[in-house]
């Protein structure tokens, strides 16, 4: 791998194609990964200092079934790209389950919950039968199980061991803390994982930076592209401003919620939403126990909106909440026009991610969301502002603003968009791509790992280290890196 941008021209040499990728989030930097370990030539473009370093990502999305508004068909897709992406990323998961409450101030019934988690236990069973490395979220039988209050009630007079093990062992602190006769029955306990984004950025790096067929150029911004020749004609600047060509066989956009920019500029345009939203960091002193995930259903956009409370070391929480006030903004979901493929969000969410937060509004909102987890959760009351939020604009392609489950488009002049809304679709699209392209003349091998052996050769020791530094260079708590939770059996 070679950072920065002292890169001169190049044109592949037959029969070995190249690829020109541009974006170094979760989607560029598994399609630099997985062209890579196939033996392709790959340029990856990033214009930011690291690799993945984009909106929030808390949870694996397994399934998808954390989140009533995605239709069972995504929940289904999800739930293979998911189980995918993680053999893929071995050392990225915090492995606890999350508990599903419904309030009393919800419309909804915990029971409407049960049909399509059972729909998705059958289809995860269906994949542990067709390959036993496909077991990522625990024993199939045990994928989700029901709580009633007496339940709870019997939990909340136990003590947790150190080392929770059983999904009981993960219920006691819920038990112990969450107002219990806000709730409608039965609660449900999946096991739905947390996903490391730090951990995940750590993986990347470290994974293209053993892959001497990759290129990876930092603070380089695509400015001018063009199809001639049957090839790809590109020009990058630096961060000193200098401007750098480039030719490939194929160009990859996969620049998230900026791929308008590039659809743009390649002039192939695309219909697409952009949503702006943002997760808080809190540190609750009080906690000394290891929670699960916490989701307390709500009417999305509504003072009552859906709370999220996201477990990791040391205390600190990562928070959601659906409301306007909290994780959404008023002004915060545009979609594209006919002048540009590229959706305009309001200038101060764009200064939000170009210049950062005021110490004012990362602090008011963050208060904000510990305030709405206190209705479920009153001793949350004591948990303190530990931070910058995580946040980002989250594109969604087409015109369903509600679509979770989305890969790749292709056009003319080998010219492919990845434009997935979860991260856990980025292995997908990248296989499509060399499916759809016929990259590859050689056969490959079935399985993710034989296809990935430097991936595969990665230590969790070595990603945590560096999904520490990473955090710590971007101001972040060292806690959100560190591996936590231990599985549930």
């Amino acid at each position: 791998m070679t950072s920065g941008s002292n890169m001169v021209s190049i044109k592949s040499a037959q029969p070995i194609p190249s690829v020109a990728i541009v974006g170094g989030g979760v989607a560029g930097s598994t399609a630099a990964i997985h062209l890579s370990e196939q033996g392709l030539k790959v340029s990856l473009l990033e214009k930011k200092a690291d690799l993945v370093d984009g909106p929030p990502i808390c949870h694996l999305h397994a399934g998808g079934n954390l989140y009533r508004d995605i239709s069972l068909t995504q929940c289904m897709e999800l739930l293979r790209q998911s189980i995918e992406t993680i053999r893929l990323y071995p050392h990225t998961l915090n492995q606890r389950p999350t508990v599903i409450a419904v309030p009393h101030s919800d419309p909804g019934s915990s029971q409407e919950l049960l049909a399509r988690l059972e729909v998705i236990r059958t289809a995860y069973q269906r994949l542990v039968d067709e390959d036993p490395n496909n077991q990522i979220l625990g024993e199939p039988k045990n994928y989700y199980r029901l709580y009633q209050q007496e339940e709870l009630e019997r939990l909340a007079k136990q003590s947790q061991p150190r080392y929770p093990q059983t999904m009981d062992d993960w219920l006691i602190p819920f038990a112990q803390y969450a107002n219990l006769e806000q709730l409608k029955y039965p609660v449900v306990a999946v096991q739905e994982y947390g996903w490391s984004v730090f951990r995940l950025a750590a993986s990347a790096a470290l994974t293209l930076n053993r892959l001497d067929n990759c290129q990876v150029f930092t603070h380089s911004t695509l400015v001018h592209a063009v199809f001639m020749d049957d090839q790809w004609h590109l020009t990058y600047r630096d961060q000193a401003g200098i401007e750098h060509s480039l030719i490939c066989d194929y160009l990859i956009n996969a620049c998230g919620y900026e791929t308008g920019t590039i659809d743009d500029l390649t002039t192939h345009p695309r219909q697409r939403f952009v949503e702006f939203k943002a997760a808080y960091v809190s540190h609750w002193p009080q906690c000394h126990q290891a929670w699960p995930e916490v989701i307390f259903h709500g009417p999305r956009g509504t003072p009552k909106g859906m709370a999220q409370l996201t477990p990791y070391a040391d205390g600190m929480f990562q928070l959601h909440g659906m409301t306007q006030d909290i994780t959404l903004f008023n002004d915060g979901l545009v979609t594209s026009s006919s002048a540009s493929s590229q959706p305009r969000l309001p200038q101060y969410l764009e200064q939000k991610i170009t210049q950062g937060w005021s110490l004012e509004s990362l602090t008011k909102r963050t208060q904000q969301a510990i305030d709405h987890m206190s209705q479920f959760i009153p001793e949350f009351s004591y948990a303190e502002v530990a931070g910058t939020p995580l946040f980002g604009a989250q594109q969604i392609p087409g015109e369903d603003a509600s679509l979770r489950a989305a890969d790749v488009t292709f056009e003319a002049n080998h010219y492919a968009r990845i434009e997935i809304v979860k991260g856990s679709s980025a292995l997908e699209a990248a296989k499509k791509i060399v499916s759809t392209w016929q990259l590859i003349n050689h056969v490959i091998p079935s399985s993710i790992e034989q296809q990935h052996p430097v991936s595969m050769s990665l230590t969790e020791q070595e990603v945590e280290q560096k999904a520490m530094q990473l955090a710590q260079k971007r101001g972040y708590p060292v806690a959100l890196a560190k591996v936590v939770g231990g599985g549930v059996s």
